[in-house]
């Protein structure tokens, strides 16, 4: 269970030396190092165990953790009666979050891995030139590796990370009894004085102190993997004791050795120069399970944006049979690893990484923090002043961390600014457009109902076997059912209107996955129902109809009939023309729907219609 521990476990590597970067201006003295430890000891308290442990991960989505669960969670309370204002402010709010998480999933394996091989370079400086390519060369196999899955490895992940956070609880202890004065640090006093008496290079190194909280997001995007027992059993358990150990070792040996140590107060608390070594390959090994947990967890939250209708459609291959939520995206992959060799060969070191790093952490907290608000007072049934005052507690504690980080941007921290501006474009240009696209389609309303009458008087011509034709609105004909039988002038014996929806909860049971209701004339509505963590396959879709319905419906005999749509930038629609250009790119480049949904290709007839924006 340390897996999920792994971002905030391998965070000891650079917290404590980056507070003592001379950006802030702050001298090893003693008082300077109780105010930064008692800073670490109540952050990871207030946040980790206050905030997220006990209060956001109660906020499940039926087992599922992670921002855009908690969005699903709060939006469908809004769709009835308040104001779309609000609803697009929440959603807003969620999409940026996402986004920065995003951001934290590229900059994670990069500093990670990176801080962990420079302590080759603190064992002998002759190995410095090697550790930017030992770094990259690490980074691409591990993603090289995500396509052939990580049920067999994460086996040896969770005894990897327990023997990881014993170790460094271990490295500790003897620094401690050393200068047990350091222990001093559990008062909230210094971490007061540091503040009062610093002003604002006080204050700005609230940016470094972020450092040791990373990850806590993670634990809640990871719930519906592991379990909110589990999780807080292993925190309290084995996490939690070996982070203090380990900090308040690193900052005991800092008081008893000065400067000389700041360089690497971590690998500073090995007993011998060659303990180095053993140290070096835990701490990459501890590095890359903290990167594969954000990679998995960049897979998690890409899937439930393709399925909450943030995200064109993208390649989910789904890579143990037995364990739920292991999937592996081609497309996310590729990206994540070009940007991780970029960062890594644009920053070439962990200190200049850690700028980039508490913009994207802090500002996916703040929302995460806000969003509660709303499921206090919609979930929980909230007086709204009560759940005001629980989230103006969480705020007082993120936004400064993230006011903090502000003034790191010229120095790193415009890289998740940047992203978070891309992602959240492009998802909302996707939701956009598809809206846009709907209420064009739906111009040319023809119901069902009267299609079936038209069917019942004109008697066409029905030959063997079923006709699938996919839609997104049950009352409306789909247009290339409308296309199909006024060129053709045919009709299948049996004919099936497929409609996937994606709900707002993370899995649908399997009984209540498919529904069909017979409209006369061989003609059917299928309804198949997904949650935003599954991915919807049309052989599923037609066993259910098989077993549950009995419809007779045979591969062999079945044709799918799919509209593409060439989309025209010059309709009528008020969308901005760059955002129109931008979702027609989208749309030519999303995964087709014969690939996303396992429609068999030797069974589709496509129908091409042009629609104006």
């Amino acid at each position: 269970m340390g897996v999920v521990y792994g971002d905030i476990g391998t965070s000891v590597l650079y917290a404590v030396k980056e507070c003592f970067n001379p950006h802030y201006g702050l001298e090893p003295s003693h008082s300077n190092i109780l105010g930064i430890m008692s800073l670490f000891f109540w952050s990871l308290t207030l946040v980790v165990v206050v905030k997220y442990l006990t209060c956001v991960m109660a906020a499940d989505n039926r087992g599922e953790g992670g921002i855009l669960a908690l969005l699903a969670l709060v939006t469908p309370k809004f769709r009835t009666g308040a104001p779309s204002r609000r609803l697009k402010l929440i959603t807003g709010l969620g999409i940026i979050g996402a986004a920065l998480l995003g951001a934290e999933g590229t900059i994670t394996p990069a500093i990670s891995v990176l801080s962990a091989v420079e302590g080759l370079e603190i064992a002998t400086p002759v190995l410095k030139p090697l550790v930017i390519p030992i770094t990259i060369a690490i980074l691409v196999a591990l993603f090289w590796a995500q396509k052939r899955g990580t049920a067999g490895l994460a086996k040896l992940f969770a005894p990897a990370m327990v023997l990881w956070f014993v170790t460094i609880g271990a490295l500790g202890v003897p620094a401690i009894m050393e200068q047990q004065g350091v222990l001093r640090a559990v008062n909230p006093y210094y971490a007061i004085k540091l503040l009062a008496t610093h002003g604002w290079h006080g204050f700005l190194v609230l940016g470094a102190v972020v450092l040791c909280i990373t990850g806590a997001e993670a634990l809640y995007a990871d719930m519906g993997h592991f379990g909110r027992k589990p999780i807080r059993f292993a925190w309290y358990a084995l996490v939690f004791p070996a982070l203090l150990l380990n900090y308040f070792g690193q900052s005991a040996l800092i008081m008893e050795r000065g400067a000389e140590v700041l360089k690497s107060p971590f690998y500073a608390l090995a007993p011998t120069q060659w303990a180095i070594y053993p140290m070096v390959v835990l701490a990459t090994l501890a590095a890359v399970i903290a990167s594969q947990a954000l990679i998995s967890g960049s897979f998690s939250l890409a899937q439930q944006a393709v399925q909450l209708g943030f995200s064109p459609r993208l390649t989910i291959v789904h890579t143990s049979e037995e364990t739920k939520g292991q999937i592996y995206i081609p497309e996310i992959n590729v990206l994540l690893m070009i940007t991780c060799v970029v960062l890594v060969l644009v920053f070439r070191s962990s200190s200049s990484l850690a700028a980039a790093y508490g913009i994207s952490v802090m500002g996916t907290m703040v929302a995460t923090s806000i969003l509660i608000y709303f499921v206090a007072v919609k979930r929980w049934k909230w007086v709204p002043w009560k759940a005001g005052l629980l989230v103006g507690l969480f705020l007082a504690i993120d936004l400064p961390f993230l006011l903090a980080n502000l003034p790191k941007i010229t120095d790193g921290g415009w890289f998740p600014v940047g992203v978070c501006m891309v992602v959240f474009t492009i998802m909302t240009t996707w939701k956009r457009g598809r809206q846009a696209l709907v209420k064009r389609m739906s111009e040319s309303f023809f119901a069902v109902k009267d299609f079936v009458a038209l069917v019942h008087t004109e008697r066409p011509h029905r030959v063997a076997g079923s006709a699938v034709f996919m839609t997104g609105n049950l009352r409306v004909v789909p247009p290339a059912l409308r296309h199909h039988y006024a060129h053709n002038h045919v009709l299948h014996r049996q004919v099936l209107l497929l409609s996937i929806v994606t709900e707002d909860v993370p899995n649908v049971p399997l009984k209540e996955v498919l529904e069909v209701n017979p409209m006369g004339e061989g003609i059917y509505e299928v309804v198949a129902r997904f949650g935003f963590m599954q991915s919807p396959k049309v052989e599923k879709i037609m066993r259910l109809c098989r077993l549950q319905y009995g419809l007779e419906i045979e591969e062999a005999t079945t044709t799918w009939f799919l509209g593409r749509d060439v989309i025209l930038t010059n309709g009528p629609d008020t969308m901005a023309g760059w955002r129109k250009t931008l979702f027609t790119f989208l749309s030519r480049n999303s995964l087709p729907a014969t690939a996303y949904f396992g429609i068999p290709p030797n069974r589709v007839v496509e129908m091409g219609m042009q629609v104006s924006l």
